[in-house]
């Protein structure tokens, strides 16, 4: 039979910050050396750790009266640190939705002789990059799952409308290479060849 496998860092710092939420309470560390193991499988012996690791994010409040030091964390300061994270991301994302209207406008101007090989490679070197900050960002959007349902309904509403525009994008390209096949009749292969577009250029599911 299998050894149950512990807690990781990351649900324990989850497992204690549900201890705050969900009494209000301000808390010793003796208190919470108790109450963790109980009531999140938290072992007594990790609890000061995973506590410190929630300090030092700023996620768990503490101050020292007297010879005790107190600790305590409050949904609507949660709220505000997730909603400060959530505006950052939008802005990451808004810019990002410029970049890709910029690089729209540039495969518009680029069907015109599409002479300029070195402007398309950079596109595409570009869009590369774009997506993989969009991937890096999704990821990062992942992590605040647990947060409130109306701002993970928000988040999700504003990555579907960055991987539309990207796939809009995909869009141009594949209609460039369209264009290009009509107007000069050089194959798919060669087209990709020539311009350095990668064989597994595709949508984004």
């Amino acid at each position: 039979m299998s050894k149950k496998k512990g807690l990781s860092i990351e649900e324990k710092r989850t497992r204690m910050m549900e201890i705050f939420f969900e009494t209000k309470d301000v808390f010793q560390l003796k208190d919470l050396e108790k109450i963790a193991p109980k009531e999140k499988g938290i072992t007594s012996m990790s609890v000061k750790e995973v506590l410190q690791s929630l300090v030092d994010d700023a996620m768990v409040d503490t101050d020292r009266i007297g010879t005790s030091n107190y600790f305590w964390a409050f949904p609507s300061k949660a709220l505000h640190g997730r909603k400060q994270k959530l505006e950052q991301l939008e802005s990451q994302l808004t810019e990002g939705t410029q970049k890709k209207q910029s690089l729209q406008q540039s495969i518009e101007n680029a069907k015109v002789g599409r002479e300029n090989t070195d402007s398309r490679a950079a596109t595409l070197k570009e869009l590369e990059g774009l997506r993989q900050q969009r991937n890096q960002l999704k990821a990062e959007l992942a992590t605040y799952q647990g947060c409130d349902p109306e701002i993970i309904k928000e988040i999700r509403q504003m990555n579907k409308v960055a991987k539309d525009a990207a796939n809009r994008w995909t869009d141009n390209v594949f209609a460039i290479k369209s264009w290009a096949k009509k107007k000069f009749g050089f194959e798919q292969n060669q087209i990709d060849k020539t311009f350095g577009i990668p064989e597994d250029f595709d949508y984004i599911d």
